[in-house]
């Protein structure tokens, strides 16, 4: 019989998970499609981008909300290092309230927002913000919804291209899992030099392997209770650290606790937080320099055992996968699978609905409750 993550599909069905979890499985497939219908876009996309990547006046502004915002935080550096352009990564919900601090009215920019539905009210507003403060201004939406209003509100507007993610990665389930790793592989190969799709091939075999090879252990993993978890990553994987424990905290409804950090800062306070109840995951780069103070981290952690258990992803980790040396950026993807799995059986453990932990309707898949007010309201 086929199991799907340790369980029979209609076991994930039972308890309210099947969506979650088939998300978390199907994501190598999405990869596959993103790269062939990149080929497609290739010279569409070339040709909306020019050479202004190139111009050190442009600004590059890299936006969502909660966990599409961590997309734009794991890829920035790694864009911004491949180009004279300023590039910088804001959360809609920072922009919104901020705009003196982050626009320039006089400075040529792209406003790439990050969507799985486009519905959300921050995701419209940044984008009418951005309109009516900077003029000239053009926008690259990568989202997962042809028919949200993200990519409605700019479907006949020469600035605006709408980079679509295979449809299936619109994730039918309350946390994102394949939007977010599709929308992050899509930035680094559109935005980043030489349009590096067929690394998307290789991600997908890499990521059909480890699907196979961690489904077991992390399913014992999580058949141990925690009260927390602190994910830790260093450089671009902080970001990947903070999209984990927003996935364990979503899908426990908010029971286990969990907070991220980098590998240096978390001795600044918030290693305060470890006790007998906690579980540490940390993200190991693949930097040398990186991984050296990590691993000075590591041994001080198990050495004191004031933690329950620490336990490594990633490169020569606890759980690994042979993947090639590429930049952290690249391979965030492959270690969320990790992540995103321990969050789905951690709440199945909890005896939630995976799929919607919320039942009683507290956190909403796309927000609720947000007014928006116009920047001269103010």
């Amino acid at each position: 019989m086929t199991t799907l993550l340790q369980r029979v599909p209609q076991a994930w069905r039972d308890i309210g998970g099947l969506d979650t979890a088939e998300e978390i499985i199907h994501q190598p497939a999405m990869w596959r499609e993103l790269a062939a219908h990149l080929g497609t876009q290739q010279s569409r996309i070339a040709a909306f981008l020019g050479d202004h990547l190139r111009d050190p006046r442009q600004r590059v502004i890299l936006t969502g909300a909660g966990s599409s915002a961590y997309v734009g935080e794991i890829v920035a550096d790694e864009i911004n290092a491949a180009w004279p352009c300023q590039v910088r990564a804001v959360a809609t919900t920072s922009l919104l309230t901020h705009p003196a601090l982050y626009l320039e009215t006089d400075a040529p920019t792209l406003l790439v927002s990050f969507a799985r539905s486009g519905n959300s009210p921050e995701s419209t507003a940044a984008v009418q913000l951005v309109r009516d403060l900077v003029p000239h201004a053009r926008f690259l939406n990568i989202t997962c919804n042809a028919d949200g209003a993200l990519a409605q509100q700019g479907a006949q507007d020469e600035a605006t291209f709408n980079l679509m993610m295979p449809a299936a990665s619109c994730d039918r389930g309350f946390a994102m899992t394949s939007s977010f790793t599709c929308m992050l592989l899509a930035a680094l190969c559109v935005l980043t030099p030489d349009f590096q799709r067929d690394r998307l091939h290789t991600l997908a075999l890499l990521g059909e392997q480890a699907l196979s090879a961690w489904s077991a252990p992390i399913a014992a993993l999580a058949a141990e209770p925690v009260a927390r978890v602190v994910y830790l990553g260093s450089g671009p994987l902080e970001a990947l650290a903070k999209e984990a424990a927003l996935k364990i905290l979503e899908l426990t409804g908010g029971s286990v606790l969990a907070m991220a950090n980098s590998a240096l800062g978390f001795r600044h306070g918030p290693k305060a937080a470890l006790n007998k109840d906690t579980l540490v995951v940390l993200f190991r780069s693949t930097d040398p320099l990186a991984r050296r103070y990590e691993h000075d981290l590591l041994v001080e952690l198990r050495r004191e055992q004031v933690a329950g258990r620490c336990v490594t992803v990633g490169a020569g980790a606890d759980i690994a996968i042979d993947a090639p040396q590429w930049p952290d950026a690249w391979l965030a993807a492959l270690w969320l699978l990790m992540a995103q799995q321990y969050a789905l059986h951690q709440s199945a453990l909890l005896q939630l609905r995976p799929d919607n932990p919320f039942a009683g309707g507290t956190v909403n898949r796309v927000v609720q409750g947000v007014t928006i007010y116009r920047h001269e309201q103010i």
